[in-house]
């Protein structure tokens, strides 16, 4: 048995309120490192939404953000970040979202993500198109770089090593109009689906933060693959390049020249 839009859909709304209400309380932070926050929302939406899947689909397996894989059917898996945006969260700054998607047999099939201060719910379903609040969204129809707007992100962990992304940012920063850095990957692809910008690229991401946007670019036209065409997008560290179709391919030729400079 699989899920419906419908029922991803209103677990997902739940959450979001969850989320807001917690955030006007005397929210509860830890580091989980220097520079790694989780706070107490984030484990009792990742519960509250692994409670809604175990109850209805208690065979699935579940990979989520805070408590890891659970194991069950792997035909069948699930993609749980309870808070894409947990430092933004943290410091009351309203850039964050809930991201939440479903696979059969390693394909896509169903993606949520949710802007819960902006009340914004971006979906897809496979074969079915990207959605926003009831309309069908698609990616941007920009065809130069000089005119595109993108967003990446920085790794902490990575600074002062080749894999940094610093000399990604500098390079595009001479090619395109701007380039953003928004403190949540999942609704920056979801930024990418709608058409708000160009492309988004990033490295070091988890599954958990890219399998709804993976869809929800897709189903609105747009093109996503590993950044070097190496890895997996639902496996282990995820480098990610998501664009529209005109824009991905001169993205592309551009990381791969500065890669080249590192090897």
């Amino acid at each position: 048995m699989e899920p419906t839009m419908e029922q991803v859909l209103n677990w997902v709304k739940e959450a979001a309120l969850m989320a807001q209400q917690m955030r006007g309380e005397d929210l509860q932070v830890r580091h989980k490192s220097k520079a790694d926050l989780v706070t107490e929302a984030d484990t009792a939406i990742e519960a509250f939404m692994i409670g809604k899947i175990s109850a209805h689909f208690p065979d699935h397996s579940v990979n989520a953000e805070e408590s890891g894989q659970h194991d069950g059917d792997q035909e069948h898996e699930w993609f749980i970040d309870p808070i894409d945006g947990t430092l933004n969260y943290a410091h009351g700054l309203p850039q964050y979202s809930i991201s939440v998607a479903y696979a059969c047999k390693g394909e896509l099939k169903l993606g949520v993500i949710a802007n819960p201060p902006m009340q914004e719910y971006f979906y897809a379903e496979a074969g079915k198109g990207s959605w926003l609040n009831g309309k069908p969204i698609r990616v941007s129809e920009t065809q130069e770089l000089i005119d595109s707007m993108l967003i990446t992100g920085f790794r902490y962990h990575l600074f002062d090593t080749p894999r940094s992304n610093i000399n990604n940012f500098i390079r595009l920063s001479h090619e395109v109009q701007t380039i953003r850095r928004l403190g949540s990957a999942a609704l920056d692809l979801a930024y990418v689906a709608c058409g708000r910008v160009e492309g988004f690229w990033e490295i070091a991401l988890n599954p958990w933060d890219v399998a709804a946007g993976i869809l929800l670019i897709r189903e609105a036209g747009g093109t996503v693959s590993t950044l070097y065409g190496e890895g997996h997008l639902l496996k282990g560290s995820v480098d990610i390049l998501a664009a529209n179709p005109v824009i991905f391919p001169k993205l592309q030729t551009i990381l791969h020249e500065e890669r080249s400079k590192t090897l």
